[in-house]
């Protein structure tokens, strides 16, 4: 949701066992780990640009950065049919280069987006500020080694179903990310997990809430939010 795993373990492990480590930063944009930003300490990066990121494009769009040279000229070509220079392929590779348009929007818009997530991290704040009186509200917790650019702010709660569509009576958006934890997803049914297999991601996909959170969120909006999901549990 915004804050960088714990990463010193894990590349140790991966060290030990001569493993890589691939960073799934799409939703990390300028989160930092120790003063190290997300997408930098593995061998790759991955970022999306898709609309709703804390850095987004006008469409669909994503980036891989890694300091290792042969593995972005793979990408480059895998991204292009396979083709190192025009009209030679070797390999069929995708279509998936990022057009020009989407490019100088996410340009300009990158001048910005170290006050969008300062004002994220205020909103969030503020939330916890309000949130953290209300009994049976589980807020986010920030590590110490972390500093999250909340590009979702989750909440957990019993009632979850009864709230959020109280909430939406309230004329508040929310939303769920995310309802079904992959084991139980049809996808990877093959692997042979079941209901119970990972008790903690379930009961996590049953209490968690999507509060809004954007840049241009005001804090009155922030009060209503909160002095909502107060009526809310207080009237149970």
């Amino acid at each position: 949701y915004g804050q960088p795993a714990d990463m010193d373990p894990l590349l140790e492990i991966a060290s030990r066992y001569d493993l890589v480590v691939i960073e799934d930063a799409c939703q990390a944009h300028g989160a930092t780990y120790k003063g190290r930003k997300a997408g930098s300490m593995g061998l790759a990066g991955c970022f999306s640009f898709y609309p709703g990121k804390n850095l987004g494009a006008y469409g669909e769009g994503g980036a891989v950065v890694s300091q290792d040279k042969g593995l972005i000229d793979k990408i480059k070509m895998i991204r292009d049919h396979g083709q190192a220079r025009k009209y030679y392929h070797e390999f069929e590779g995708y279509n998936g280069r990022l057009d020009a348009i989407q490019a100088g929007i996410l340009r300009i818009k990158l001048r910005r987006l170290e006050q969008w997530n300062n004002a994220r991290r205020e909103n969030a704040k503020y939330y916890d500020e309000l949130l953290s009186q209300i009994p049976g509200v589980k807020t986010p917790h920030e590590a110490d080694y972390a500093r999250s650019v909340y590009h979702l702010y989750v909440i957990l709660v019993d009632e979850r179903d009864k709230l959020q569509a109280f909430l939406s009576e309230k004329g508040i958006g929310t939303g769920l990310h995310y309802p079904v934890p992959l084991h139980l997803q049809k996808a990877y049914k093959h692997l042979g997990y079941g209901e119970g297999a990972f008790p903690v991601a379930e009961g996590a996909a049953r209490r968690l809430l999507s509060l809004p959170m954007f840049p241009e969120l005001s804090r009155e909006q922030v009060e209503y939010v909160a002095e909502s999901i107060r009526e809310f549990m207080e009237a149970r």
